[in-house]
């Protein structure tokens, strides 16, 4: 697999116990498995629970649906996004590695780089829409400095990111429960009638071209977070059932988007407010003397976790593009201060741009739909291979090697990502770009379905052709690696 001057990227070395999480992109042995899978509930139901959730909910409302058709879209794509999300966490334990370098077998060592761009470009998004609702909201309610806010948010965020894995799943689990309450409350008195608010002067219902819009706004949300939930899943243990994995998480991130997304359509509906924070601190103080204060302060405490998590995996991605590029050699992506460096650099870029924004509303209505749709296609490449073409076979070692049975460049994944993008533009609804086919179709955005079906029809067509035996010998001296280096598995992978 190396020569004795190339380190590995598959570890060797024993668990690290200091604070700085020492695994980067590199495999994690069974030996450093832990965790339980109700901690993937909890992770990923908190990462909905947070501000920009309830800005969804303003899209609705602004639209011209009721509050019960923006909750009613809202569940069923949330339903759907949610899928293709938790699918996606189940290879988590059972590669043991951060969910893009996992792409390498559909789209080649180098060749991956080619739809990594789209979960880094999607990763940066957020970062720069959660920049904009904290520092529109925290000035806007509190007098905050915009730039102070932007660059203390950024800080704070860089930190838990280059603690890392374990430290972002402690996060997560505190605010949990902190902010479980808040919002409890928050729900009780909005159907009890004390949070104030009036019924909107114009007349709100069902419009089919809203609704299908408030049904991508709303998938699009989960299927961002389908590049790296395997990120916060690799440390499970191998035999972690698969189901369970995947009922966790689409249970836990679908209840919590949609609780909030029918909040938010209740405050763009009844209180006339234009930004998600602003909402939540007039209907909360509303309840009783600054509640909504407080809420806001563990809702923007929550929200700048969720942008360690964005930061994380973007140096994760980052490193991965990085060393397929041969800019760093095999091995060294597991060097903390080069980690830390990464993501400290792409969080300030998220926070510079962030920064200047204003338009709240504008700039989630675009950079949703703009990471939604290039991810369509990656996601349904690296699905179709995963479920129905290797079914979760894989040559571990070989993810590791330019040489190795996956190729530098596979041309097969290249194809159908670049055709399914293509497919995509005709029907993209943009406020700045509308493809030709969105007049025919009187506005409804059916580039999801146009995604992915065609993206998948690609590569199960150009997959047929592919000779698996190569697969399994490859898998063979894989496992014969991994064994000589003291990582053989002692755990079998949980079939499906």
């Amino acid at each position: 697999m190396t020569t004795a001057d190339d380190t590995a990227t598959v570890s060797v070395l024993p668990a690290a116990h200091g604070v700085v999480e020492r695994h980067s992109i590199d495999y994690i042995p069974e030996r450093e498995r832990h965790g339980r899978v109700s901690q993937q509930g909890v992770f990923w139901f908190l990462s909905n629970t947070q501000s920009l959730s309830v800005a969804v909910g303003f899209l609705g409302p602004a639209l011209g649906l009721s509050i019960w058709w923006t909750v009613v879209a809202t569940l069923l794509g949330t339903l759907f996004g949610t899928t293709f999300m938790a699918l996606h966490a189940s290879q988590g334990p059972h590669l043991g590695l951060p969910q893009m370098l996992q792409s390498r077998a559909q789209f080649g060592y180098r060749g991956v780089v080619v739809p990594l761009l789209a979960p880094l470009f999607g990763n940066v998004a957020y970062v720069i829409l959660d920049t904009v609702i904290l520092d529109v909201g925290l000035h806007s309610i509190f007098g905050l400095n915009e730039i102070l806010v932007g660059v203390i948010a950024g800080a704070l965020a860089v930190a838990l990111a280059v603690f890392g894995y374990d430290w972002m799943h402690r996060a997560f689990r505190w605010f949990f429960w902190i902010s479980l309450p808040f919002w409890l409350a928050l729900s009780v008195a909005v159907l009890l009638g004390d949070a104030g608010g009036h019924a909107p002067a114009a007349h709100l219902g069902f419009v089919f071209v809203p609704f299908a819009t408030q049904f991508s706004y709303a998938a699009s949300i989960n299927i961002s977070y389908a590049p790296v939930v395997s990120d916060y899943s690799r440390y499970l243990p191998r035999s972690t059932p698969f189901r369970r994995v995947i009922a966790a998480v689409l249970f836990s991130a679908s209840a919590s988007l949609v609780w909030l997304v029918a909040l938010g359509a209740w405050l763009a509906s009844r209180l006339n407010v234009t930004d998600a924070l602003t909402g939540m601190d007039v209907a909360g103080n509303a309840v009783f003397g600054h509640f909504g204060d407080a809420l806001v302060a563990v809702s923007s405490l929550v929200l700048i976790i969720t942008m360690g998590l964005c930061v994380y995996s973007a140096g994760l991605e980052t490193l991965t593009g990085a060393e397929s590029l041969g800019l760093i050699r095999r091995g060294q992506a597991d060097r903390r201060w080069q980690r830390g460096i990464i993501i400290a650099a792409l969080a300030a870029i998220g926070a510079a741009i962030g920064i200047p924004l204003h338009n709240v509303n504008a700039t989630v209505n675009n950079l949703v739909l703009i990471v939604f749709y290039v991810l369509v296609p990656w996601t349904s490449v690296n699905l179709i291979d995963y479920f129905f073409v290797r079914r979760g076979r894989y040559a571990i070692t070989h993810l590791d090697r330019p040489d190795g049975v996956y190729g530098a460049w596979s041309w097969r994944g290249i194809l159908a990502y670049v055709v399914g993008l293509a497919a995509i533009v005709p029907f993209a609804n943009l406020t700045f770009f509308q493809g030709p086919a969105v007049a025919a179709l009187n506005g409804i955005d059916l580039s999801w379905v146009v995604g992915i079906v065609v993206t998948s029809a690609v590569y199960f067509a150009v997959t047929r052709s592919l000779d698996l035996t190569r697969d399994e010998q490859a898998i063979s001296e894989s496992n014969a690696e991994l064994a000589a280096l003291g990582l053989a598995e002692t755990a079998p992978a949980q079939r499906f």
